[in-house]
């Protein structure tokens, strides 16, 4: 069970409290170093008072990929500081945070993958359609091919590192920590959603926008607790970010890209939350009958014995 394979290392508690703490460090301070210095650079201490966002700060640094690229870095160091946590802290075998499987099983990566890209893109060309008006058409190639090599290359590394500290690391340690399976996917979706508490999205639509963050998290956390591996959240994730950094941008993202699409519409909780109402519980329910899953009660709400797994 992939929960319970973390019994074979060391779990005490404090050992998760202190590992996310490190985690922390290495992603949102080290991480941070190159994207604060360069800010500070490019920064007109004589008119901080017109500043009025975080996404100021960041366009006065230069061209978005510039940007993009070195947000991305953070989450390469939030890797480095999550592998040390598993491998020294924990003494844990780092696959075991993927999957429980022998090998982690690339071809669920890939379907996820291709079934969360072909559908999210459809629907930003069938709304393009349908309401032309919302968007601008914002295609450059030079910019174009920068940005597709950044989420080729660093953007996985993002998407991959958050699904492993949250639907890995904290869902094993929540599991086992409480002795249950609801805490394991419940509470990490609840952080998950939570580390997205100061993007402009929040700004713009408020707090009750930070339910579709816990959905979308829940939904990945589901996924690997009944398919016992994160492969299909990873695929999934990576796909759901790529498509709205190629495909569409908007000026209350939390980051901009030179995407092919600028959408102009004025944005409402409504709008964002009620079409992943539907689109979630349809993607939960296909992979169910692709894999199988069952015993879903005791898989998503059962109690965890520590005595009988360790």
């Amino acid at each position: 069970m992939f929960i319970t394979q973390a019994l074979n290392f060391k779990t005490d508690w404090w050992r998760y409290l202190l590992g996310f703490f490190i985690i922390f460090i290495f992603w949102q301070f080290i991480g941070a170093i190159p994207l604060v210095v360069a800010m500070v650079a490019n920064l007109d201490f004589s008119n901080l008072e017109s500043i009025e966002n975080a996404n100021e700060l960041l366009s006065n640094i230069g061209s978005k990929n510039l940007v993009l690229f070195l947000l991305m870095l953070g989450f390469l160091f939030g890797f480095i500081g999550l592998y040390f946590v598993v491998k020294n802290l924990h003494q844990q075998d780092f696959k075991s945070i993927i999957t429980s499987r022998e090998t982690v099983d690339y071809r669920r990566i890939l379907h996820s993958f291709l079934i969360v890209f072909v559908v999210n893109t459809s629907m930003i060309f069938i709304s393009y359609a349908i309401s032309p008006e919302s968007f601008e058409y914002n295609f450059k190639l030079e910019p174009f091919l920068i940005l597709l090599s950044i989420c080729i290359f660093l953007l996985p590394i993002q998407t991959t590192f958050e699904e492993l500290l949250t639907r890995g690391y904290l869902l094993q340690g929540f599991g086992i920590a409480l002795k249950s399976k609801a805490a394991a996917f419940i509470f990490p979706s609840l952080i998950f959603g939570l580390l997205h508490i100061f993007n402009p999205e929040i700004d713009k639509l408020g707090y009750g926008f930070l339910a579709a963050y816990i959905l979308m998290g829940m939904t990945w956390g589901i996924f690997t607790i009944m398919d016992d591996g994160n492969e299909l959240s990873i695929g999934a994730h990576y796909a759901n970010n790529l498509v709205v950094f190629l495909f569409v941008t908007a000026d209350w993202h939390a980051i901009q890209s030179d995407a092919v699409f600028v959408s102009v519409e004025e944005p409402t909780i409504t709008s964002m939350l009620i079409p992943a109402l539907i689109y979630y519980p349809i993607l939960i329910y296909y992979f169910s009958k692709k894999y199988n899953w069952e015993n879903w009660s005791e898989k998503l709400f059962g109690k965890i014995n520590i005595e009988d797994e360790s």
